[in-house]
């Protein structure tokens, strides 16, 4: 390849070398064989120019190493997709991820973070990023509780909800509400995890635990229908979510009947689109108190334990500082990328070194390109970079990207999972979106934000999709 690419300080070209077929397992279905198929090349060097051709031909890179999957051959074919900045036209929920940024920068979000929490010297040792419920029992009621004791875990509690839950189905069968003959499952009660956790509405509520239980109720009663009641209700003009075969219906019938029978000191059970879910209750002003019955004693007296969570002061305003920086290593950077990948990805920690952290991020062939005053480019240049996200002087997240001269491409994302509430993937993406349009007005032709390869049977991949209205690249006509 010959450097096509303008720079002020060089005039190098792009070197590579042709690596030829490359066969792996694939991270995308699991498969057990090396069923992923691509072409690749090592480049020691390569223009911008070069790189934007071949990204506009279906190529990528990783380090170093650029590849380009076999689209007839390999197991899940991969599209370049794309979206035209200047066209983007944000959803509902993205607009909720930028709107509760704001909120969080202007102090009027209330949140609690894990490691405000741990990281306490000050706090109980049973304070910790989330709070552990045990069963305890007291005479003729039962009860949440915080445990107090180490053998006490989080499994025994979830045990506790999924009986409370069966005891409301049978009770719903004993009194004709449910037909006898039905056969349903035990209610299964998942822990909902902090990556995946949000916060309620009103901000002052975590959800700890949900269950399904409804769908399946749900399922087995349009099974128990003989055909005629199901041509019947077929011809009725209630919708699903209006019957009571509807998933929706059954949980929030079950969410009644729990809060009613239950004695709830800490929860709140609410049904949401056919899911039971468990909600950490919060007082008013910020602070998290649950109250627990001691163990079963004589007496039954009824005593406290509350737990305080440590939270910003709701109306301390905050600082978010986004700097970009061109790709080098960075300590803080690399310790960030860590905790990430084994919190987040459970990747083990001799998994995550320092020289695999930069052969994959730092490491680059992108020659730069300095900023010109004649608009041949934007005033950071060309080249690999690091977009560092810095709340009130903390690192939470970097993305790493390339700028290109008509793009930029977006190549990894890695943030701090204390601030998962935040959608900092979501956010970060509406960040670079908005980079290409501000710097339209240096460099006409750089219009374009790749989100690299789409994967439409990756459920992981699907988000992208949401950028609309995005482009995929044809394999074929490569258009």
């Amino acid at each position: 390849m010959k450097n096509e690419a303008s720079s002020s300080s060089s005039r190098e070209g792009s070197v590579v070398v042709d690596w030829g077929l490359h066969r792996s397992s694939c991270g995308y279905c699991k498969s057990s064989g090396l069923t992923s198929i691509s072409h690749g090349l090592w480049a020691h060097s390569i223009t911008v120019n070069d790189y934007q051709d071949l990204l506009d031909r279906g190529w990528r890179r990783s380090g170093c190493f650029l590849y380009k999957p076999e689209m007839e051959r390999t197991c899940c074919p991969s599209y370049t997709i794309r979206l035209k900045a200047s066209d983007f036209v944000p959803s509902k929920e993205q607009l909720r991820v930028y709107r509760r940024m704001q909120r969080f920068l202007d102090g009027t979000l209330e949140v609690r973070k894990p490691s405000e929490l741990t990281d306490n010297p000050n706090a109980s040792k049973h304070t910790g990023s989330s709070v552990h419920h045990t069963v305890s029992s007291s005479v003729g009621n039962e009860s949440f509780s915080c445990g107090n004791k180490g053998e006490n875990k989080p499994e025994e509690f979830m045990h506790h909800l999924f009986d409370q839950i069966d005891k409301v189905v049978h009770t719903y069968i004993e009194s004709g509400e449910f037909p006898s003959g039905i056969q349903l499952p035990k209610a299964a009660v998942k822990k909902v995890s902090h990556a995946k956790r949000k916060l309620s509405v009103e901000g002052s509520e975590d959800l700890l635990y949900s269950c399904n239980i409804s769908f399946q109720i749900a399922a087995a009663l349009r099974r128990k229908l003989s055909a005629e009641d199901m041509q019947q209700l077929r011809m009725s003009r209630q919708s699903a979510e209006e019957n009571d075969l509807s998933p929706k219906f059954i949980a929030e019938k079950l969410a009644c009947s729990l809060n009613q029978l239950a004695n709830i000191s800490g929860l709140s059970i609410r049904a949401c689109n056919g899911h039971l879910n468990f909600y950490s209750a919060a007082k008013k002003d910020g602070d998290v108190q649950i109250v627990s019955l001691p163990e079963e004693s004589g007496s039954g007296s009824k005593s406290s334990c509350a737990k305080k969570s440590s939270e910003h002061p709701q109306g301390q305003k905050r600082k978010l500082e986004i700097r970009l920086k061109r790709s080098s290593f960075d300590p803080e950077e690399y310790a960030l990328y860590r905790r990430y990948q084994i919190k987040v990805h459970n990747d083990t920690p001799d998994r995550v070194t320092e020289s695999s952290y930069r052969r994959f991020l730092v490491d680059t062939p992108l020659l730069f390109v300095s900023p010109s005053a004649d608009g041949m480019a934007p005033p950071c240049g060309f080249g690999s970079f690091h977009q560092q996200y810095i709340i009130d002087g903390k690192l939470v997240s970097v993305g790493v990207i390339d700028i290109l001269p008509r793009c930029l491409s977006s190549k990894y994302l890695f943030w701090d999972p204390d601030y998962a509430f935040l959608s900092l993937g979501k956010y970060s993406s509406l960040q670079e979106i908005g980079w290409v349009k501000e710097n339209q007005a240096y460099i006409a032709s750089l219009q374009y934000y790749y989100l690299g390869y789409y994967i439409h049977s990756c459920s992981k991949m699907r988000y992208k999709a949401a950028y609309c209205p995005s482009e995929l690249l044809c394999p074929l006509r490569y258009q």
